[in-house]
């Protein structure tokens, strides 16, 4: 990935967008822009009363907005009013299985909210980089056991994953009707792996629920045992849109989808992950949880960072192990009751080690 230096010297005193902002991962990125010096605006609904964004105190890190990108007026309002230099638009439902049960909902915020945001951009009469983030799960899966490629056919069986691929076909659509590569308007879409780190604790994902068992001295309920996933600390994609973003600006030639995993020895199994968070945290079990009356997901699924390795010279810092023992000493950081002020400073401290 780009130097440290060479992030800030890119993002120091620039005007940046994050929607989705009290999410996970967009709680991450504001802070680490903010550590690089970025002016930053979040555009997001509200946090959840137990999130990375209010233990951390995010809010303190940026203009901090509530709002919906499904509401084009105000996401238009916002954009002119702030005129970004970057945009990282993060906003999304995100979770599978709650797609299940609120379709309507995933794709409107996904697909909706996707072309809403890109209009908004299109008004600016000033050069922006804009980076949309879609999913790993973008791809329509046929079972494979290969690595998936930026060229693979996108698609999805279920509501979140196809709201996924959808919003790359907006995206792209966007890009070739009304951002030539000649334009001041530069976009590209970024698709990363199943990422875990500190302060996630949406529902329905591995982590944050082994986490939430472990916290009661419960066993671990776990659904899909088998499935493989590419598992990464979330350091590891925020940098690659980090960095895409950089080259955007500078104009380089990167308007295009973007791929950003582990290495091929980092895919692994659930009840790895599991694994190895009981060996970390030192004590508890797991119970296999396997329904074959779930909602589908698919059994396996990696990415091609080829890609990525040779066009953008970024690579992925943390291995396996690395990942889930950070992941693991900031939960057990939160559990012991640290104040917002010192889990802001070990996200900050996690940033450093990863850029260095």
């Amino acid at each position: 990935m780009a130097a440290t230096a060479s992030l800030t010297g890119t993002y120091r005193g620039k005007r940046v967008l994050v929607t989705g902002h009290t999410g996970f991962k967009g709680s991450w990125l504001t802070l680490w822009l903010n550590a690089l010096g970025a002016r930053v605006t979040g555009y997001s609904l509200p946090a959840d009363e137990r999130s990375l964004f209010r233990q951390a105190n995010v809010a303190s890190q940026c203009e901090h907005i509530e709002a919906d990108v499904r509401d084009a007026a105000k996401l238009i309002d916002v954009i002119e009013r702030v005129v970004p230099d970057f945009v990282f638009h993060l906003a999304a439902q995100s979770l599978v299985r709650r797609s299940y049960r609120e379709p309507l909902a995933t794709f409107e915020t996904n697909i909706q909210g996707t072309a809403n945001l890109l209009a908004s951009v299109h008004r600016l009469a000033s050069p922006c980089a804009v980076v949309v983030i879609t999913s790993d799960k973008c791809y329509e899966n046929d079972g494979r056991r290969a690595p998936y490629a930026e060229d693979d056919r996108l698609g999805g069986r279920d509501p979140y994953s196809a709201s996924k691929g959808a919003a790359e076909i907006v995206t792209a659509s966007y890009r070739a009707s009304f951002f030539p590569d000649d334009h001041h308007i530069a976009v590209a879409t970024a698709r990363s792996g199943n990422v875990i780190g500190g302060g996630d604790w949406s529902e329905d994902r591995l982590v944050p629920d082994a986490i939430r068992a472990l916290e009661q001295n419960e066993s671990i309920f776990v659904r899909n045992r088998y499935s493989v996933r590419p598992w990464q600390h979330v350091l590891d994609p925020l940098s690659g849109y980090l960095l895409v973003g950089a080259k955007l600006a500078n104009r380089e030639p990167v308007r295009e989808a973007w791929n950003f995993g582990p290495d091929a020895a980092n895919t692994r199994s659930v009840s790895d992950v599991v694994e190895e968070i009981l060996r970390n945290w030192g004590s508890g079990t797991w119970t296999d949880a396997s329904d074959p009356n779930a909602p589908h997901e698919a059994a396996h699924l990696s990415l091609s960072i080829e890609k990525a390795r040779t066009r953008l010279g970024w690579n992925p810092r943390w291995h396996f192990e690395d990942a889930i023992r950070r992941t693991v000493d900031w939960y057990r950081c939160a559990a012991g009751s640290a104040s917002s002020s010192e889990l802001a400073g070990l996200c900050r401290r996690q940033i450093v080690e990863h850029s260095s």
